[in-house]
């Protein structure tokens, strides 16, 4: 018996049969290297641990996810846009938002950039037997900036606030159907069961920083958190004021290393061409987002550096099933065959983004089955569906859409690609308030209009993607879609532990939304910060977050 099987052998003896079939898959070759970690940090396997059997697998070590120590003492400059609200845990949504509460109240545990888990608050995490209960065992000795420390009262409290429906909380879309309020058991002071409604093979995502709600503040919190701003994060707030800005210092206090800039401060944009002058005219080191197109002149700028995240952020170009031509199947699959993705990819998003094809299954998530062949254009094809729906003639449709990112310009292509099929496409361009008015049916152009593209950010793994907008019952169907053999489908995937029984059920999906084409993905897109050269450890998420601590500028 060589040395590395003895290694393997030792591991394997304090594994579950779930953890050792992913390293069995591993070595045999049914598991990359790349999804061997990511599928091993969901189910808890530490990355030192990876590390380990990845050696011993003769593979190697696995990736380090460290970054060089830049000087400390540095003030770091970002411009973000404005908060859309007050900002409030439970109930922000927004990017500029976000951002904020984010650098100061912290995550269980954190989605890196290539969607590997890796712990915050959070030491490990570990399923049941069939994913309906995880346990995830606290870090000790953090405290909150407001001098108490975090124990399980505090994890409790704060997801049980958010899975409350009285509370209309925004991460409902996520705990829905998945976590209810009195289902976060304390065990003891720095441990923590989750027992949810339905086995969940990807339920750590639902509680880090895929999450964006999911911040751990104290069980004491009554609202109005733009007083406190607490939190248990690397920096505290210093001053903030709506509209305009907000700055924060080092934690002295920090559970972990302490941040290595002494200051932050954020300045808030309502466009993104002032942000750009800001940043080319040295009154900020950071554009925390940068879309495409509006951003086109950094992209090549000598004194810009681009940080780029593959993720599968999309406009999804949803078509409503139950009424008018569009509930014919064969309609909405001419129309995605209209559209020229390669050009969507080199043209609209200047080679940012991953074609889509027509399924939430991006590129980056590991149980995508990159064995379905990728939809094309083919307008002959398109046609021949148009005539034997009875529509060869055409028909007149409105997309209803909203004024962000690239969306207006995705929308004219689309108009003047599905003409070569007779649809003649008016476009409805609203502002942002304007396209998803109160998000719920009935109150909502976003979920009332017969075709519309709205924009989803990034997720680690795609189960938000699957239930939200697809389901039968989905929070989000604004296409209207009920589909019995597909809710099963999604709902085995949902429940799959296993890489291979992931990739199984992500097929079949992938070839049913195919067939059904309720929404059409076109495209992935790339989430992109720019950077002032010099300004170094900066992490941003394809979540619109930020992680601030390592950076440094020359």
């Amino acid at each position: 018996m060589s040395k590395n099987h003895s290694i393997l052998d030792l591991i394997r003896r304090n594994r579950t049969p779930l953890e050792n079939h992913l390293i069995d898959g591993l070595v045999d070759g049914r598991v990359s290297r790349r999804d061997f970690v990511r599928h091993g940090s969901l189910l808890g396997l530490s990355l030192p641990l990876l590390g380990r059997i990845g050696m011993a697998a003769g593979l190697g070590g696995m990736p380090s996810l460290a970054r060089a120590q830049g000087a400390p003492g540095a003030t770091i400059r970002v411009a973000s846009s404005v908060p859309a609200a007050t900002i409030d845990p439970v109930s922000i949504a927004d990017a500029g938002g976000l951002l904020i509460m984010q650098q100061v109240a912290e995550f269980l545990c954190v989605d890196g950039p290539d969607l590997v888990l890796q712990p915050a608050l959070a030491e490990s995490w570990k399923p049941n037997d069939n994913g309906t209960v995880w346990t995830f065992k606290l870090r000790k000795g953090v405290k909150f900036h407001s001098g108490g420390e975090m124990k399980a009262d505090d994890v409790v409290a704060s997801i049980d606030r958010l899975a409350d429906p009285a509370n209309s909380s925004n991460a409902l879309s996520v705990f829905t159907g998945i976590l209810q309020k009195g289902a976060s058991k304390k065990v003891d002071d720095y441990t923590v069961e989750f027992h949810l409604d339905a086995p969940n093979g990807n339920f750590p995502y639902m509680l880090s920083s895929d999450n964006y709600n999911a911040v751990i503040i104290p069980a004491s919190y009554k609202g109005d958190y733009e007083k406190s701003f607490d939190g248990t994060g690397p920096f505290r707030i210093e001053k903030y004021t709506a509209k305009v800005g907000a700055s924060f210092v080092r934690n002295e206090d920090y559970w972990g290393p302490k941040a290595l800039p002494e200051r932050t401060e954020f300045t808030f944009f309502t466009d993104m061409q002032p942000q750009i002058l800001a940043l080319q005219g040295g009154q900020v080191d950071i554009i925390n987002q940068m879309p495409v197109l509006a951003g086109v002149a950094l992209l090549n700028d000598p004194n810009i550096d681009i940080i780029s995240l593959k993720s599968s952020a999309h406009q999804q170009l949803h078509m409503r099933c139950d009424e008018g031509p569009l509930k014919d199947a064969r309609v909405r699959r001419a129309i995605a065959l209209c559209l020229d993705r390669d050009k969507l990819a080199a043209g609209l998003m200047k080679g940012r983004s991953a074609l889509g094809n027509d399924s939430p299954f991006a590129a980056v998530y590991p149980s995508t089955d990159t064995s379905v062949p990728q939809r094309k254009q083919d307008i002959a094809q398109a046609k021949q569906l148009m005539e034997a729906a009875g529509l060869g003639q055409g028909f007149k449709i409105t997309l209803t859409t909203e004024r962000y990112l690239e969306i207006p310009e995705y929308a004219q292509l689309i108009q003047n690609w599905v003409k070569e099929i007779g649809v003649e496409l008016d476009l409805n361009i609203l502002d942002q308030s304007g396209y998803y008015g109160d998000a719920v049916f009935g109150k909502s152009n976003w979920l009332d209009s017969v075709m519309g593209i709205t924009d989803y950010g990034h997720r680690g793994v795609p189960n938000v993607y699957l239930a939200a907008p697809l389901k039968s019952e989905g929070t989000w169907n604004a296409a209207h879609f009920k589909n019995k053999d597909y809710d099963a489908l999604a709902t085995s995937y949902i429940a799959a532990l296993d890489l291979e029984a992931q990739k199984a059920d992500a097929g079949k999906i992938q070839k049913l939304l195919l067939e059904e084409t309720p929404v059409i993905f076109g495209y992935f897109y790339d989430y992109l910060t720019a950077t002032a050269k010099g300004v170094a450890g900066v992490q941003p998420t394809a979540m619109s977050q930020l992680f601030l601590d390592k950076a440094s500028k020359a």
